[in-house]
């Protein structure tokens, strides 16, 4: 007598080891589930290799950005200085920038960075010229910029050869020159004859 809402099969009350069919249901079963596993498994792991791929192709496209716009922010600002622009040259920098020049003055902050420039070209004269040697990000948005620096056509026909030092900080204006530092190499120290 079967009782109201039970449910009967034909394997009812079979052990499965004992029953060819439902043995070959389990294992039909058992071969779903993994083949659907894997296959999830391996769509994940494709996900994990375009998108590793595809970080590497866009860090290598933006370094190579942000070296160009580095190297450009460089150019504008000799281009500022040689057209004695404060406007152009204000807002090449960062609000908090410095300066340590290579006669050892200190300029702290954008103002004050401004006006020292525009006195220092217009007490020296000359043609001003800087040849980036090598730009290094320090991180995401932090780089370091340096290069040949010379002033030429200076009274008298002489011309003034430095190196310089940029430090550059990315913003939501693109990159602005956040520190400069000058330095005029200087020849060593004459060394004194042996004593006898």
């Amino acid at each position: 007598m079967r009782h109201h809402g039970q449910r009967h099969s034909r394997y009812a009350g079979r052990r499965p080891d004992t029953c060819p069919a439902i043995r070959t249901d389990f294992r039909r079963y058992v071969m779903r589930t993994l083949t659907t596993r894997a296959a999830c498994f391996l769509a994940v792991l494709s996900f994990f290799a375009l998108w590793h791929d595809s970080g590497h192709a866009q860090t290598a496209r933006s370094q190579t950005a942000d070296e160009a716009a580095i190297r450009a922010l460089v150019a504008q600002y000799v281009d500022a200085r040689e057209q004695q622009s404060a406007q152009a040259i204000e807002v090449l920098f960062t609000k908090d920038a410095d300066q340590l020049t290579s006669s050892g003055e200190w300029r702290s902050g954008r103002d004050q960075l401004v006006r020292g420039a525009l006195a220092s070209s217009q007490r020296t004269g000359g043609t001003r010229t800087i040849t980036v040697e090598r730009v290094r990000a320090l991180a995401p948005d932090l780089a370091i910029a340096d290069g040949r620096y010379e002033i030429s056509g200076l009274p008298g026909g002489g011309s003034r050869r430095m190196w310089t030092t940029f430090i550059m900080a990315h913003g939501p204006d693109g990159w602005r020159i956040a520190a400069i530092r000058n330095m005029l190499p200087a020849s060593p120290p004459a060394t004194s004859p042996a004593p006898r």
